[in-house]
C-alpha cells in the first residue's frame, strides 16, 4: 500500500493544476482501480490528499509537496511494523529472552523511519524544466 500511496502522491504533485482521477492514476501505473480506491481513501483520511466527489471530481494534494513528510506518509499507510513475532503483543517466540534480533531490527526500523522523516514528497519528484525567457527580436525589412 505504501508503494502505491507514494506513486499516487507523486502523480498528484506532477499535476497540481487540476484534479486527477483514480482511473487516470491507475492507468498510468497499471494498478487496480479498486486497490487504488482504498489507498485514496486512506490518504484522504490521513489528510494527505483532498477528494472531490461527483462529475468532474477527482483528487489533489492537500498541501504543497514540500510540506508532505515521507515518514508521516509511511506511518499513516502501514498498520504496524511487526517485522518479527516478538514486536507484537501476542509474542510466543521461545527464544525471546536470549535473542538480540528484536533490538537489532528495532534499531534498523527506527533508522529507516528517521531517514524518511528527513525527506518530503518534493524530494521524489523529477526536476522541473527550467523556464527560459526568450528575447524577441524585431526585424525590419526594407522594401526595394
Amino acid at each position: 500500500m505504501t508503494d502505491y500511496a507514494l506513486r499516487l502522491l507523486m502523480y498528484l504533485a506532477q499535476h497540481p493544476e487540476r484534479l486527477c482521477t483514480i482511473a487516470e492514476v491507475a492507468g498510468a501505473h497499471a494498478i487496480s482501480e479498486a486497490h487504488l480506491m482504498k489507498i485514496t481513501h486512506q490518504l484522504a483520511l490521513a489528510g494527505w490528499i483532498e477528494t472531490v466527489r461527483g462529475k468532474g471530481g477527482g483528487m489533489h494534494l492537500a498541501a504543497p509537496p514540500e510540506a508532505i513528510n515521507l515518514g508521516g506518509v509511511v506511518r499513516s499507510m502501514e498498520s504496524d511494523f511487526q517485522l518479527v513475532e516478538c514486536f507484537g503483543p501476542a509474542n510466543e517466540c521461545r527464544i525471546t529472552s536470549q535473542c538480540q534480533l528484536t533490538s537489532v531490527l528495532q534499531g534498523a526500523l527506527d533508522g529507516f523511519l528517521q531517514h524518511l522523516d528527513r525527506h518530503t514528497l518534493a524530494d521524489l519528484l523529477p526536476p522541473r524544466p527550467a523556464v527560459t525567457k526568450t528575447r524577441r527580436r524585431t526585424v525590419t525589412i526594407k522594401a526595394g
